[in-house]
């Protein structure tokens, strides 16, 4: 894992750095060898709020999670416990899917270092992905051509965090979102 760990209203020191290595190299153990990928680590700090962001891009996943706390420490701990989470329940559709009759590689290692055979996902486990998942309900609307501006006072009306909507320039199905700081955020799809 290359590391790349930048600082935003604070100096990363090299405690704090050795640290945030030592804590995500700990999600080693979940992958067949080392993973050969960039770790982007950025840790700041707005007014007394610590707060961690980590990206872990790989090809065929994506982990990312930010965490905050008073304590930066604590709050590195939290992001790690997330991270582990999210492979774990990765691992668990990995090896459902693989049972289901899918032929996969083992892109994860059991905790011991070898290849997890597809039989190891426990019935708790299942359980608990199961109900993570369940959809409670479901809702139609028409999708209105507006511009984002339009979107954001709709969804800020609304009293939302995001919306969905089709943009009048180009057709395509968009979402704005409030971001934490408090912004907004546009996803819109690649166009090729």
């Amino acid at each position: 894992m290359n590391f790349n760990i930048r600082g935003e209203n604070i100096e990363v020191t090299p405690a704090l750095r050795n640290y945030s290595e030592k804590k995500v190299k700990k999600l080693e153990r979940y992958f067949d060898g080392t993973p050969n990928s960039d770790v982007y680590i950025n840790l700041k700090v707005f007014n007394n709020e610590q707060l961690v962001e980590v990206t872990i891009p790989m090809p065929g996943l994506l982990l990312r999670a930010e965490e905050s706390h008073d304590d930066m420490y604590a709050a590195i701990d939290l992001v790690v416990e997330k991270l582990e989470r999210q492979i774990r329940k990765h691992k668990t559709k990995v090896n459902r899917k693989f049972r289901q009759g899918g032929t996969i590689k083992f892109a994860f290692a059991n905790g011991n270092g070898s290849a997890a055979p597809a039989t190891t996902t426990t019935l708790l486990e299942e359980e608990e992905d199961e109900d993570e998942f369940q959809v409670v309900r479901n809702k139609r609307f028409d999708l209105k051509p507006m511009d984002t501006q339009e979107a954001i006072l709709q969804m800020d009306m609304l009293g939302h965090n995001f919306f969905v909507f089709s943009h009048a320039e180009t057709g395509e199905t968009n979402v704005v979102y409030k971001r934490k700081d408090g912004k907004y955020g546009l996803i819109a799809p690649e166009i090729e």
